[in-house]
């Protein structure tokens, strides 16, 4: 049969959603050049007829790669189990920032992920840790050891799961002719057409040096024009993804806040002494379960969690999901999952 592909799309999207192997359509489709090729929206894929089961939406759900329409995909599931969604805003192409929250408690938490373009993996946490939250309250189940009915009516979770759309779109399909940065975006990345280094916007500006705590400082140590990662932009919160998040939080009263990137298996809790005493007992929990090392700082600035420290006096955990290089393959999700759902549960009992 024949497909087209669509927006969102990867070789191993396309290969669990029609139960064949990446190898297969590799076979019947010369054009493609590897398993690690892009595929771009309106290419047509021919597709072998194979009698394998390709019913399996959990498991296409966690074995493949995570962006915008993945999450737009699941929000209907997860609206079903009483997760409640928000728009927050928009990224520079105009995509919606999603917005998740659980709970009813007057405690308000907040987590936070894909921050980084090639770091998708801690959106699909998140994702899947909302779900089964969701899932064990619905059901008064208690997971891994944790009263989640009772947790959540002391405290009211909030997560937006991906900061950014564009930057997660482009490392995960790549540059082609249509799309309305393709000038913009080649000439960043000086002609080159992989991304799998990019971590910025789509405009070139990483969204976690935009923070006015200490911008001023990572802004002469970082590239001075736009570039696939460090630059801080023009001005502290010029892009419109960190606006809407600098926006939700003044919104809200968090007590703390978690902010998932990748990778290195660390938490880093401080900002120039400026945390409150609490930050370090509260992060060897979250280090316990989860067997992530403490690090006190990153010695650098103009991060979320810096600004969030330095603004609200209370504590900002960033927490480095996984080992490797950027972007993690598939397969460590399995770790991800199991070293991060014990701390999500744990950063709601702090």
């Amino acid at each position: 049969m024949k497909y087209i592909v669509q927006k969102g799309d990867t070789l191993m999207k396309v290969s669990k959603k029609f139960g064949v192997r990446p190898f297969d359509l590799l076979l019947f489709n010369p054009h493609i050049y590897s398993a690690e090729s892009y595929i771009y929206p309106g290419v047509e894929l021919h597709i072998p007829k194979m009698n394998r089961d390709h019913s399996m939406v959990d498991e296409q759900y966690i074995e493949t790669e995570f962006g915008q329409v993945d999450l737009e995909n699941r929000l209907p599931d997860l609206k079903k189990l009483g997760v409640r969604v928000e728009i927050i805003g928009y990224s520079v192409m105009n995509q919606p920032l999603y917005a998740l929250s659980i709970g009813t408690g007057k405690k308000e938490i907040f987590y936070s992920g894909g921050w980084h373009a090639n770091e998708w993996h801690t959106s699909k946490f998140l994702c899947k840790y909302i779900e089964e939250l969701a899932i064990h309250q619905q059901q008064a189940m208690i997971w891994n050891g944790y009263d989640v009915k009772k947790m959540l009516e002391d405290v009211t979770l909030f997560i937006v799961p991906l900061v950014n759309p564009d930057g997660v779109d482009l490392v995960l399909q790549g540059i082609y002719d249509e799309h309305p940065y393709f000038n913009e975006v080649l000439t960043i990345n000086k002609g080159m057409r992989r991304f799998d280094h990019w971590s910025s916007n789509i405009r070139g500006v990483d969204l976690n040096h935009q923070w006015p705590a200490g911008w001023d400082i990572e802004a002469k140590e970082s590239p001075q024009q736009p570039w696939a990662r460090h630059y801080s932009g023009p001005a502290p919160l010029s892009e419109p993804e960190a606006k809407a998040i600098f926006d939700y939080t003044k919104k809200h009263s968090f007590s703390h806040v978690l902010a998932f990137h990748s990778q290195g298996q660390v938490i880093y809790w401080g900002y120039r002494g400026m945390e409150p005493i609490e930050s370090k007992e509260m992060v060897e929990k979250l280090s316990l379960v989860s067997s992530y090392t403490p690090v006190h700082t990153a010695d650098s600035d103009g991060g979320y969690k810096d600004w969030f420290i330095q603004d609200s006096g209370k504590p900002g955990f960033t927490i480095e999901v996984g080992v490797g290089t950027n972007p993690l393959p598939v397969e460590s999700f399995a770790e991800i999952w199991s070293n991060n759902c014990l701390l999500a549960l744990e950063g709601l009992s702090l």
